[in-house]
């Protein structure tokens, strides 16, 4: 069975938790109600033949772009999110991407799905989970 294709751009509707997760990762009390409040979209390009897979999530704050192939360890810089690096690897679980970051934080991660016209995004931290839902545009 093929995965399916994670291409499109997708706008935030809903987040549950987030204050406690930024907790979770020693974000400053402002800094977390600023995030709080944002509206952020994603920008996926999926090849599906290759694995390639550059996420961009745009916010009027700041942008983060991750640029990667699934399966394939490589060092990622969050200095734009809480000013780390980490190793990390996404891979598929069943027809979910498994985000393992290794670093200073133990039980980082996320895993995107789509249902629908839906993409869901659970963030994790230290048995911390934050969750945001995505329309497709």
């Amino acid at each position: 069975m093929s995965k399916p294709n994670y291409t499109g751009v997708y706008q935030m509707e809903s987040q549950e938790n987030m204050d406690a997760y930024l907790s979770a990762l020693d974000i400053n009390i402002v800094l977390r109600g600023l995030v709080c409040l944002l509206k952020p979209s994603k920008d996926i390009t999926h090849n599906p033949d290759t694995g390639a897979m550059t996420i961009r999530t745009m916010t009027t704050l700041r942008n983060f772009n991750m640029d990667f192939t699934i399966g394939e360890e490589f060092t990622e810089d969050l200095g734009p999110v809480d000013g780390r690096k980490c190793q990390t690897t996404v891979s598929w679980d069943g027809d979910k991407l498994q985000c393992v970051q290794r670093g200073e934080k133990e039980g980082r991660g996320w895993t995107h799905w789509l249902d629908g016209e839906r993409l869901h995004l659970e963030m994790r931290v230290q048995n911390v989970i934050a969750k945001q839902v995505f329309k497709k545009m």
